[in-house]
């Protein structure tokens, strides 16, 4: 039987589709994300349009992928789950998650991230996956805890914030097979 990576019985995982631009540009145009995105400014629907468009859902062409969450039960995205910074010459990509509001704490973000890292490692043979979550987000620091991930250091001062700079920690998950 052939193995499936994206998908496991509560969820899937799948590529932007042009129906998804509302809810892209909610999310990313969401001001209280901004700080651990490092976004500038908002996204029009425009550019996500272009975005999705020019995407060819290729980590190896476009240096990055974007998987939407997919609920199998309501057939709504929860969330998306991301590879950025990807470099094959060293085997690496970055990691970020973001989770709609009514859909946290329901085990979806824990679920995407388990497919996403056997997707890495078995399919794209990535050698790493790290994360930076911010030390007063102590719910993602559990999650990548609990998929297998390492504190392995301290970002001083990483992430400007409203009032002043805050500190990540730095998240390692080396794939040693």
């Amino acid at each position: 039987m052939k193995p499936t990576y994206l998908s496991n019985e509560q969820i899937y995982l799948r590529a932007p589709e042009p129906e998804d631009i509302d809810l892209m540009y909610n999310m990313e145009n969401d001001p209280s994300s901004w700080d651990v995105s490092c976004f500038t400014v908002p996204y029009s629907r425009y550019v996500l349009k272009q975005y999705i468009q020019a995407s060819q859902s290729d980590i190896f062409a476009d240096k990055q992928l974007r998987l939407m969450m997919i609920s199998r039960e309501s057939n709504q995205v929860v969330g998306t789950i991301d590879l950025t910074d990807f470099v094959p010459m060293h085997g690496r990509a970055g990691v970020g998650i973001a989770v709609k509001n009514e859909f946290r704490q329901q085990g979806f973000a824990r679920q995407a991230l388990e497919l996403l890292i056997r997707y890495s490692f078995d399919f794209l043979h990535l050698r790493q996956l790290y994360a930076y979550v911010s030390v007063k987000n102590e719910a993602s620091r559990k999650l990548f805890c609990s998929c297998g991930f390492a504190q392995v250091g301290i970002l001083k001062d990483w992430l400007r914030v409203k009032n002043g700079y805050e500190d990540v920690f730095f998240m390692q998950l080396i794939n040693l097979v």
